[in-house]
C-alpha cells in the first residue's frame, strides 16, 4: 500500500482544530489535510478574521464536498473565550483528534529598552499564554480517549535568539520548553506532542512584524527562495499521519539558503537599528 493511501486512511474521519487558520501556515495546513485525506476530514478553523474563514469554507465546499468545516471567530489572547468556544462546538466537531497551535506573531524589531509594552504583551499573550490555554482546554478530550496529537508551531527563533527579536525569541523559547515538558508529562499515554520549528517562511508574518510596511517585509525574502506556508503544512500533515507509535517530536525546517535566524534578518535589523 502506498504511503499516500496509508496517510489518507489514518486521517479519514478525524477532526482537526487549527488556530490562526485564516491565512499563512494555518490556512495552508487546512488545505494539506483536505488533500491528504481526499476530503474525508473534519476541520475546525479558528481565527480573528471571520470573513476570511468564511471564504475558505466556501471554497472547501466547492473543492471537497465530503469535507466538514466549522469556522469560528477566536482571538487566543482573549483567554477567557477559549473554553466557551470549544464548549459551543457542534456535537459532530467536539471529539477533536489533532490540535494545531498555529496562532502567533512577531511585532517590531525594536531593541530592549525601546520595546512598546503593547508589543511585549501582544506577543506573549498570543504566542505563549494563548497557546497554553488552548492546549489545556483541548487536552482533557485527548486524555479521555487516550489519543490525540498536539502540534505546536515554535520557530528557529526558539532555538537561537537574535538582536531585535528579544521578545519574539523569548516567546518561542517558552513554547519549546512548554512543549517538551508536556511531552514528558504524557509519555505514558498515546497522546503525541509534536513541535515544528519553521525557519524563513514567506507569509503575512513579516507584514505584521513591520506593521504593514511592504518594502521592509519584501526585503526579508530578497534574493532568496524561502519556504512557503504549504511546505510547513505538508510536514504537519506528514507528522500527524504516521503510525500512532511514531512521534516526530521536534523538527527544524529551513529553506536551503538559511543557516540561522540571524542569517535571514541581519541586514534588515541593521537597517532599522
Amino acid at each position: 500500500m502506498s504511503q499516500g493511501r496509508k496517510a489518507a486512511e489514518r486521517l479519514a474521519g478525524k477532526t482537526v482544530f487549527i488556530t490562526g487558520a485564516s491565512a499563512g501556515i494555518g490556512q495552508a495546513t487546512a488545505k494539506e489535510y483536505l488533500d491528504a485525506s481526499n476530503g474525508h476530514i473534519k476541520l475546525i478553523l479558528a481565527a480573528r478574521r471571520l470573513e476570511k474563514l468564511q471564504q475558505i469554507k466556501d471554497q472547501v465546499a466547492k473543492d471537497y464536498p465530503t469535507a466538514q468545516v466549522h469556522i469560528g471567530k477566536l482571538d487566543v489572547t482573549a483567554i477567557d473565550t477559549i473554553k466557551p468556544f470549544l464548549d459551543k462546538l457542534p456535537k459532530e466537531f467536539q471529539d477533536i483528534d489533532i490540535l494545531i497551535n498555529n496562532a502567533g506573531k512577531a511585532l517590531g524589531t525594536e531593541k530592549v529598552g525601546n520595546i512598546a509594552d503593547k508589543d511585549i504583551e501582544g506577543m506573549f499573550n498570543t504566542n505563549v499564554l494563548g497557546l497554553i490555554k488552548v492546549t489545556q482546554a483541548v487536552l482533557p478530550i485527548f486524555k479521555k480517549k487516550n489519543a490525540g496529537d498536539v502540534v505546536n508551531l515554535a520557530s528557529v527563533a526558539g532555538r537561537e535568539p537574535y538582536p531585535g527579536g528579544s521578545i519574539y525569541c523569548a516567546t518561542k523559547h517558552a513554547v519549546k520548553a512548554f512543549t517538551e515538558s508536556l511531552r514528558m508529562e504524557l509519555v505514558d499515554t498515546k497522546i503525541r506532542v509534536i513541535c515544528v520549528d519553521p525557519g524563513n517562511v514567506e507569509t503575512e508574518f513579516s507584514m505584521v512584524r513591520f506593521r504593514g510596511d511592504a518594502d521592509k517585509a519584501k526585503k526579508v525574502y530578497e534574493n532568496t527562495k524561502p519556504l512557503y506556508a504549504e511546505d510547513i503544512g505538508d510536514f504537519i500533515v506528514y507528522a500527524t499521519s504516521r503510525d500512532q507509535n511514531t512521534v516526530i517530536a521536534d523538527t527544524l525546517i529551513f529553506s536551503s539558503n538559511q543557516a540561522s535566524p540571524y542569517h535571514i534578518y541581519r541586514g534588515e535589523l541593521n537597517n532599522t537599528a
